[in-house]
C-alpha cells in the first residue's frame, strides 16, 4: 500500500503542481507583471532553504521530508535587490505588449502577426519605430504598400517603449489565476481611482 501511494504521488503530483510562489524583488514589487514573476513551489522552497528569500505568505498545504515539514510558500521576497533592466529588448512579445495585444490598424485582439509600416521592399527597417502588431486580415490588406496608399490608419504611432512603461503595461494583463495572498503585493503602488 505504501508503495502504491508513493508511485501515485510521483506520477501525478497535481495537488502540489498548482502552488506557484509570487516572487517579489527586495523592494516588495514583482520582478515582472507580465508574465507575472512566479516560481514553482519547489524553487521557492529551495530558495528559502538556501536563505535567498524571505517567505511572507504561505499556502495551507505542507511538504515533508523525513526530518522537516514546511508550508508551501505563496509569496517570497528576494533578499538581494535585482536591478530592473533599463533597455527593452525588441522581441515579438514586447512588441505585442507595447501594442496591448491589439491590431494597430483595426483594434482587433487575437491572432496577431507584425507588420512593417514602411514595407521592407521600400527600405523599411525592422525596428520599434517601424513595426506594429497587426491581425492577419489587416496585414494581408496592407501587403507591401505604403500606408497612405491603403486608406488604413494607425491607432498610435510606433515608438520604442521605456522599461517602466512596459512593466506598467503588463499590469493590464493579469494571469488567469491570482491567489488571494498575492493581491496585497501586486497593485499596492498603483494609482488609486477617485
Amino acid at each position: 500500500m505504501d508503495g502504491d501511494f508513493r508511485t501515485e504521488f510521483v506520477r501525478s503530483p497535481s495537488a502540489l503542481k498548482h502552488h506557484p510562489a509570487l516572487v517579489l524583488n527586495a523592494d516588495y514589487r514583482p520582478l515582472s507583471y507580465y508574465p507575472l514573476s512566479l516560481w514553482p513551489w519547489q524553487e521557492a522552497v529551495k530558495a528559502a532553504w538556501l536563505d535567498r528569500v524571505d517567505i511572507v505568505a504561505e499556502y495551507e498545504e505542507v511538504v515533508r521530508s523525513p526530518s522537516t515539514e514546511i508550508r508551501i510558500p505563496s509569496v517570497v521576497v528576494l533578499k538581494d535587490y535585482v536591478k530592473p533592466q533599463k533597455r527593452v529588448a525588441f522581441t515579438r512579445f514586447n512588441l505585442f505588449l507595447r501594442d496591448e495585444f491589439r491590431c494597430q490598424y483595426c483594434g482587433a485582439k487575437g491572432d496577431l502577426t507584425f507588420d512593417h509600416v514602411v514595407p521592407r521592399a521600400s527600405g523599411g527597417v525592422t525596428s520599434w519605430q517601424n513595426v506594429v502588431a497587426a491581425c492577419s486580415p489587416c496585414n494581408l490588406r496592407k501587403g507591401s504598400k505604403a500606408l497612405h496608399r491603403t486608406g488604413m490608419n494607425l491607432r498610435k504611432p510606433p515608438r520604442q517603449p521605456g522599461a517602466e512603461e512596459l512593466r506598467n503595461m503588463g499590469r493590464k494583463f493579469p494571469p488567469n489565476h491570482l491567489h488571494d495572498s498575492w493581491m496585497d503585493f501586486l497593485y499596492w503602488d498603483a494609482e488609486l481611482q477617485a
